[in-house]
C-alpha cells in the first residue's frame, strides 16, 4: 500500500507542475505578442506623425515662397509704370536706368516688356534731337523738360520762346514755375506776375501749383496770388 501511495503521490506531482507550466505558457506568449504589437503600433504612429509634419513645413515653405514671388512681381510692376511714366516725358536718361533694372530682374512678364522699353529708349538717346523750329516746339520742350524737372533746360527753352514771342502769358507761366523750381525767386515772381497781368486766372492755378512751393512762404508770392492786383 505504501508504494501504491507513493507512486500515486509522485504522479499527482509531476502532473501538477504539468499543468502550472502549460498554464503559464500562453500567458507569457499573448504578452510578448500584445508588447510586440503595441510597439508597432506607436512606432506607425510616430511615422505618421513625422511625415505631417514635414508636409505642413513644405506647405508653408511653399507659401512664403508664392507670397514672396507675388510681392517681388508688384514691386516690379510699380517700377515699370515709373519708367513708362519717365518715358512719356521724354526723361529718356531715367527711362533707362529703371528699365535696364527689370529687364535683368528676371521677373516674368515685366522683364521682357522692360527689354522691349529699354530698346526705344536707346534708339531716342541715339537719334540727334532736331532743333526746335518754331515758339510752339520751344514751349513743348521747355514744359516736358520742367515736368522731368530738368530745369536748366527748361528755362533755357522757355526762356527763347518768351524772346521769340513776347507777351505770351502760358511761356511766362511756365518759365516763372521753372525759375521757382530752380530756387530763383527774384526772377519767379518777375514772371509770374507778367503771366497774371496777361491773364487773371494765372493767379489761381499759382495759388495751387506745387511747382511754386519753393515761394509759399514769399509775402509778395502770397499777396500776387492772394489779391486781385497784379
Amino acid at each position: 500500500m505504501k508504494r501504491v501511495i507513493r507512486k500515486t503521490k509522485s504522479v499527482l506531482g509531476t502532473s501538477r507542475k504539468s499543468r502550472i507550466r502549460s498554464g503559464r505558457s500562453p500567458n507569457h506568449s499573448r504578452s510578448v505578442q500584445i508588447a510586440g504589437a503595441t510597439h508597432v503600433r506607436m512606432g506607425s504612429m510616430t511615422s505618421r506623425r513625422s511625415r505631417a509634419v514635414a508636409s505642413s513645413r513644405t506647405r508653408s515653405s511653399q507659401t512664403v515662397g508664392r507670397l514672396g514671388a507675388e510681392t517681388l512681381f508688384q514691386t516690379a510692376v510699380k517700377n515699370f509704370e515709373n519708367g513708362a511714366c519717365a518715358f512719356r516725358k521724354q526723361n529718356y536718361l531715367k527711362a533707362k536706368e529703371i528699365f535696364e533694372k527689370l529687364a535683368s530682374s528676371g521677373v516674368p512678364g515685366v522683364a521682357e516688356r522692360s527689354r522691349i522699353h529699354l530698346r526705344l529708349c536707346e534708339q531716342k538717346l541715339a537719334r540727334p534731337t532736331p532743333l526746335p523750329q518754331n515758339v510752339e516746339e520751344l514751349y513743348t520742350l521747355g514744359v516736358a523738360a520742367l515736368n522731368s524737372r530738368r530745369v536748366d533746360e527748361a528755362v533755357e527753352y522757355l526762356d527763347k520762346a518768351r524772346r521769340t514771342a513776347p507777351g505770351l502769358e502760358y511761356i511766362g507761366y511756365a518759365l516763372a514755375a521753372a525759375y521757382s523750381l530752380r530756387g530763383d525767386a527774384e526772377s519767379a515772381l518777375r514772371h509770374l506776375k507778367e503771366a497774371i497781368h496777361l491773364r487773371p486766372q494765372n493767379r489761381i492755378q499759382a495759388r495751387n501749383d506745387e511747382d511754386f512751393q519753393s515761394l509759399a512762404s514769399d509775402a509778395r508770392f502770397r499777396e500776387l496770388v492772394l489779391t486781385s492786383r497784379s
